[in-house]
């Protein structure tokens, strides 16, 4: 029985371990992640002046449509900013799929319910150009617990 267990663990982990996220953003199949800009860098644990960045960037253009990486569930919306100047962006959604929990920042989602299925439309990328000229547009990706998303792309 316990070799029984071992083996299911040990596919389990290989499932998860081989799991990527399909495309995010239109014009954007490899999902080619935000380098460097004058507003910073774009991959987790970059310093954001005295914090850490605690996502990954996917880079996205301005009001691009924004699909599903898998199937996933939608749950709820995100609000990303309590400042108000930053009003433009301030919006994002909860999901869960694949066994993963994570967020999409700076996506204006067309609802925030339900279920989407892999490449679905789940919205549209918000204007960070209007709040951040010169930044590289992109989707916020962060996990629920905050640990690094890079494994998944």
């Amino acid at each position: 029985m316990r070799s029984l267990a071992f083996v299911v663990s040990l596919a389990l982990l290989c499932v998860c371990d081989s799991l990527k996220f399909g495309q995010l953003c239109s014009g954007n199949s490899a999902n080619s992640r935000r380098s460097g800009d004058r507003w910073g860098q774009g991959h987790y644990g970059a310093r954001r002046g005295t914090r850490v960045h605690s996502g990954l960037d996917i880079v996205c253009s301005d009001g691009s449509d924004v699909y599903a990486p898998f199937d996933v569930t939608l749950h709820g919306k995100v609000i990303v900013y309590t400042d108000p100047a930053k009003s433009a962006i301030n919006n994002g959604i909860n999901l869960r799929g694949e066994g993963l929990c994570f967020k999409l920042f700076y996506v204006n989602p067309d609802r925030t319910s339900g279920t989407v299925l892999k490449g679905q439309k789940l919205g549209t990328m918000l204007p960070m150009q209007t709040v951040y000229p010169g930044i590289t547009s992109h989707i916020h990706v962060q996990m629920c617990d905050k640990s690094d998303p890079s494994q998944y792309f």
